[in-house]
């Protein structure tokens, strides 16, 4: 056996211990997360190295972001470690009686590595720590934009409720109106030509003279029958002008995001796969690989659902018998993308898509499923499928894939 190197990380530094091959503590202490301690560590690897003939066995718990200056000290070094999942580590430390410190941690961590066989974490190329970086990014900005879509819906009621029922909420047509006009006052206080050049000049998308003129006349009309609840000089109108211009910049960005990512991943084989699926466009094939990841880590399909977080949870003991469900221990992040994806899905109700047919055949055989249980079956066809295809390097094909 090697010599073992554990590490119980927590903010700014770790607590570190180092056994040698016969389970003997040989050094006990801190490791600061700077550069003067991690080139410390260095040299004293390096030492284990000349002893053993052998790199150590590196192992830590993950601890959210403040685990990763430690694992990006071992991949600069190209040292091999074993990243433990915090539930993994607790149940594989557990005793009857336990005394909890950062240093206890530390020890129970290297002696359970001398019992049990775990594997090496695998290190992927930095295109997929990129492309999480910029999924996340991605989610961060749309959970950002409801909240401020749900601001401004509140404020739009009392100062003109009407503009949401005359253009999608959505458009950039919309948001621009709202800025420029979140009082139907301050329509009123326009003619029809100045409302028209106003809508024309700040849409940045092609508006068209004639569009311009019927949208300004239809504002007018709707102006008129109006009655807010606030006035043109109340504060929450400058408040709702700012919150559309925040979503409008906001929907740019992730725009330039899907771009940025989708240029990146072009000539990936991954990309490639997903964007021949029906249904699967440049934001929703980005996103999987980001939060998925490279596939080559897991060895088949039944280890993708558990890191999804779909595989079955079963509960029986004696005479009580709990109703299966999914464990939801994965990724959250990939579960919500390929849910919605399945949705997304039957709501164009594209042919030629066999994870469409199979959710219509649960929903009709002679025990019909509800429609959460059959999205989730769907979802297990679709991570079989791009396993397979993901491995061997096949594009979909609706013939080869229904058989």
């Amino acid at each position: 056996m090697k010599h073992v190197i554990a590490l119980d990380v927590s903010k700014g530094k770790s607590t570190m211990v180092i056994y040698d091959r016969y389970c003997r503590c040989e050094f006990e202490g801190e490791l600061h997360h700077t550069r003067v301690d991690f080139d410390r560590l260095h040299e004293r690897i390096e030492e284990i190295i000349k002893l053993d003939g052998q790199a150590p066995e590196i192992v830590f718990e993950a601890t959210g972001v403040y685990s990763k200056p430690v694992e990006a000290f071992f991949k600069d070094y190209g040292y091999t470690y074993s990243r433990m999942n915090p539930l993994e580590a607790n149940l594989q430390m557990a005793k009857m009686r336990r005394h909890k410190t950062d240093m206890s941690d530390a020890h129970e961590l290297a002696k359970t590595h001398f019992k049990m066989e775990r594997e090496s974490t695998y290190i992927q190329e930095e295109y997929y720590e990129q492309m999480r970086a910029l999924t996340r990014y991605y989610d961060e900005i749309d959970e950002e934009m409801i909240l401020l879509k749900s601001r401004m819906h509140s404020i739009l009621q009392m100062s003109f409720p009407e503009l949401e029922k005359l253009l999608t909420p959505n458009s950039a047509l919309f948001l621009n109106i709202v800025q420029l006009y979140p009082h139907p006052a301050l329509v009123l206080a326009h003619s029809k030509t100045i409302i028209k050049n106003r809508l024309k000049a700040n849409t940045q998308k092609n508006l068209s003279l004639d569009r311009a003129e019927k949208k300004a006349i239809t504002l007018l009309e709707t102006a008129e029958n109006s009655y807010p609840a606030i006035k043109a000089t109340d504060v929450r109108c400058d408040q709702v002008r700012d919150y559309a211009a925040r979503i409008s910049a906001l929907k740019e960005k992730k725009e330039a995001l899907i771009k940025l990512m989708a240029e990146l991943s072009k000539e990936r084989k991954e990309y490639l796969v997903l964007r021949s699926i029906p249904g699967i466009g440049d934001s929703t094939a980005c996103r999987i690989i980001g939060e998925m990841g490279d596939i080559r880590r897991f060895k088949n399909a039944k280890q993708l659902n558990a890191y999804v977080g779909i595989d079955i949870m079963r509960y029986q003991s004696g005479n009580t018998q709990y109703r299966d469900r999914i464990n939801k221990r994965g990724n959250k992040h990939l579960r919500k993308i390929l849910y919605f994806t399945i949705q997304a899905m039957l709501m164009l109700k594209q042919k030629h898509n066999h994870f469409v047919d199979y959710y219509y055949k649960l929903k009709t055989q002679p025990q019909r499923k509800p429609h959460k249980v059959a999205i989730i079956a769907c979802i297990n066809k679709f991570l079989k499928v791009t396993f397979q295809l993901l491995t061997h390097g096949i594009l979909y094909d609706y013939e080869t894939a229904t058989n």
